[in-house]
């Protein structure tokens, strides 16, 4: 992983859901905004796939385990589609704050990620 491009991730996925779940509890259901907030979270995982296949190759390897590090990186990548889908079917005040917890715990494993990645011995 890279350091600033993790730090990027985790302020656009702490952004994103405080931003859907103010917009969820002030009574607004799902719009362009909020999916396009998660959309852009998920674009920035799909670019660290990219960087977790390149980086060993290029002398950055994980100092933990690659199993753990892969099973958080898929869990990431399933759940901001995971959570657009139930608000478009269920648009409602909730649905937005569901994206809001979903961005927010896709910032949990990017930091956790970035731990398993640079922290940890092997």
């Amino acid at each position: 992983m890279i350091e600033w491009f993790t730090w990027v991730q985790l302020i656009v996925a702490v952004a994103a859901g405080l931003l859907c779940i103010g917009m969820g509890l002030a009574g607004r259901v799902p719009s362009d905004l909020t999916i396009g907030a998660l959309a852009l979270v998920e674009v920035l995982l799909i670019v660290q796939v990219v960087v977790a296949f390149v980086a060993p190759a290029l002398g950055n390897e994980p100092t933990g385990s690659v199993l753990e590090f892969g099973t958080y990186l898929v869990g990431a990548l399933i759940l901001p589609p995971a959570a657009a889908f139930w608000a478009l079917l269920e648009r409602n005040r909730w649905s937005t704050v569901i994206l809001g917890v979903a961005a927010l715990s896709v910032g949990v494993m990017v930091f956790r990620m970035f731990q398993i990645w640079t922290v940890q011995q092997a």
